[in-house]
């Protein structure tokens, strides 16, 4: 017959084993499949010589909802923009994606559509990253921005926790305005 550990060991055993199982499932949380990052980021590449960006966004997006990372339809529509709450936590540069809004026009409700896409991101340290991927990109980055007040500004009611938030911006007008 096999002795019971005593207590306190049997606590910290089993307090290192659920360590453990949190830590790898926090590592597994933001180790969302890498194609589907790639491919966002794809979509915001700039199409050489043009305004117009080098993947589909649409496409990218859809591949998001097929892995469970956003609902089947977006959590609000503006104007002329699909905006998409992250359902699970998922990495975009380095950072933990919050959101991704899509600009497209299906019907006509006046001026003006500029078609592409963006993201919010909670920042997780340096923004260097996003910082040169907004200029080689073409497309706006506003950091910081208060992400309670974004989300408002559609009627998108949900509690974001508090933090340092940045929005990347790569659409057709972020490509056509100057260069600094």
């Amino acid at each position: 017959m096999q002795a019971i550990p005593p207590l306190p060991e049997w606590r910290r055993t089993r307090r290192l084993i659920g360590s453990l199982l949190l830590a790898a499932s926090c590592a597994s949380a933001h180790a969302a499949d890498p194609g589907l990052e790639t491919d966002l980021i794809h979509a915001l590449h700039l199409k050489q010589g043009t305004t117009a960006r080098v993947g589909t966004s649409g496409k990218a997006i859809r591949a998001y909802m097929r892995e469970g990372y956003l609902g089947q339809h977006p959590d609000q529509r503006s104007d002329y923009t699909d905006y998409y709450l992250l359902k699970k936590p998922a990495s975009f540069m380095g950072h933990e994606l919050v959101l991704i809004e899509e600009e497209y026009i299906t019907q006509y409700i006046g001026c003006c559509v500029s078609p592409g896409a963006g993201v919010i991101v909670k920042v997780l340290g340096s923004t260097k990253t996003l910082q040169a991927f907004a200029r080689a990109q073409r497309c706006t980055l506003r950091d910081p921005v208060d992400i309670r007040h974004e989300l408002n500004e559609v009627a998108i009611k949900t509690r974001m926790p508090k933090g340092h938030y940045a929005s990347l911006s790569c659409r057709e007008r972020d490509a056509e305005r100057e260069e600094p």
